[in-house]
C-alpha cells in the first residue's frame, strides 16, 4: 500500500460508510479500515476524518496518509498544552486544580511536575534527563500559574526574588458575602490551637510569641449582589495557605473551601456549594535570572471556574426578585 493515496468518491460509493469505502478501495480488513480512520490516517476534502462510520458523498476526495502523526492521548496533549513558557533555565505551567506542585508524599503521581515530564515524553525529550527545582508551589486546590527552576542557578536566583518579594503574582478568587478592599495583615502560625494554621492573636504578637507576617491585598472585582465578591488578590509574602486563612479569618472564606470553613459554620452560616476551591494564581511576573528580561505570564481562570460564578450571579438575581416581590406596592 503507498504511503499516500486518494480516490473520489463515485455514484456507486454514494452514502457508504468511511469504512466500507476504504475497504474496497484498498482491499483492506474491516478491522484494518477503521484503525485507519481512528489514527487520523484519513482525510475528506482536506479535513480530518476520524469517524469510520461517517457517511461519504459522491464527488468527495479521500485521502490516505499512512505517515500521519498518531494523536496523542488526550491527557498527553493536554499537558502539552499547560506549558505556558519553557527556556533553558526556567519553566511556566498553567496547573490544573486538584493536584498537587510537588510530591508532599514518595509514591504521589500526578502532580505538576509529572504533567511536565509527561508533555517532555510526548515531545520525544528523555523527561528523566532534565531536572526540575521547586520555586514556589500553589495549593493543590488552586488552579494557575506556577514556576520550576530548571537549572540550579536558576534556581537560586528565583528563590532570591520570591524571598526578596520581587516577583508580582496576582490571584483571582470568589469569596463568601460582600467583601471591601483591604489589606489584611497578620504573623500566622501552624496551629492556632485547633489543628488549623491561622493568625496569631494580637496579644501574642506583642509579646513576642511568634508567627511570620503575612500580607494580603485585596480589591474588589465584582459584587455579585450580597451573595459573593470577586476579588483580585495581591500578596506580598507567601506564606502556606495565606489568601484562604486571611479571607476565612475575615469572615468571607473562598468558596469551595473545606479546610477554613470552621469558624464560618459555626456562626451559623451555610457555604454556597462548589465543586472547587474558587482560587486561581492568575498571573506571574520576574525578571528573568539569566538574561535580565521583564517576563510577566497571565492566564484565565479555567471555564468551571466562569461557570461556577455565572451560577453565583443567577443565584443573585433570584434573590433579588424575591426580595422586590416581597416588598409591599404602593397604594394607588
Amino acid at each position: 500500500m503507498p504511503a499516500m493515496s486518494s480516490f473520489v468518491v463515485s455514484a456507486a460509493d454514494d452514502d457508504k460508510t468511511l469504512a466500507a469505502f476504504l475497504r474496497q478501495q484498498l482491499d483492506i480488513p474491516w478491522t484494518a479500515a477503521r484503525a485507519m480512520c481512528e489514527r487520523h490516517k484519513v482525510s475528506i476534502d482536506g479535513k480530518l476524518a476520524a469517524d469510520p462510520a461517517r457517511r461519504v458523498r459522491i464527488g468527495q476526495t479521500i485521502a490516505i496518509d499512512q505517515n500521519a502523526k498518531r494523536p496523542l492521548p488526550p491527557a498527553i496533549q493536554q499537558a502539552q498544552e499547560r506549558i505556558v513558557y519553557e527556556d533553558s533555565q526556567l519553566l511556566v505551567v498553567n496547573k490544573p486544580a486538584g493536584i498537587s506542585s510537588v510530591p508532599y508524599e514518595r509514591d504521589e503521581k500526578s502532580t505538576a511536575m509529572d504533567l511536565v515530564r509527561d508533555a517532555w515524553r510526548a515531545q520525544g525529550r528523555r523527561a528523566t534527563d532534565q531536572p526540575l527545582f521547586v520555586v514556589h508551589r500553589i495549593d493543590k486546590d488552586t488552579s494557575g500559574l506556577l514556576m520550576f527552576a530548571k537549572t540550579r542557578p536558576a534556581e537560586r536566583e528565583l528563590q532570591q526574588l520570591f524571598r526578596h518579594h520581587d516577583i508580582r503574582r496576582r490571584y483571582l478568587c470568589v469569596a463568601h458575602g460582600y467583601c471591601i478592599n483591604r489589606t489584611i495583615e497578620s504573623y500566622l502560625i501552624k496551629d492556632r490551637g485547633d489543628g488549623l494554621r491561622g493568625s496569631l492573636a494580637q496579644w501574642k504578637v506583642e509579646l513576642g510569641h511568634g508567627g511570620r507576617l503575612a500580607l494580603t491585598h485585596l480589591e474588589v472585582v465584582e459584587h455579585i449582589g450580597n451573595v459573593a465578591t470577586v476579588c483580585a488578590v495581591q500578596i506580598e509574602t507567601g506564606k502556606t495557605h495565606q489568601i484562604r486563612i486571611h479571607l476565612a479569618e475575615a469572615g468571607h472564606p473562598i468558596i469551595g473551601e473545606r479546610v477554613y470553613i470552621r469558624d464560618f459554620t459555626r456562626r451559623g452560616q451555610t457555604p454556597l456549594p462548589c465543586s472547587r476551591l474558587l482560587l486561581h494564581a492568575e498571573t506571574l511576573g520576574f525578571v528573568h535570572p539569566l538574561t535580565g528580561e521583564d517576563l510577566m505570564f497571565q492566564e484565565p481562570p479555567p471555564i468551571e471556574f466562569a461557570e461556577a460564578i455565572n451560577r453565583l450571579r443567577s443565584q443573585a438575581r433570584k434573590e433579588q426578585a424575591a426580595v422586590q416581590a416581597a416588598q409591599p406596592h404602593p397604594a394607588r
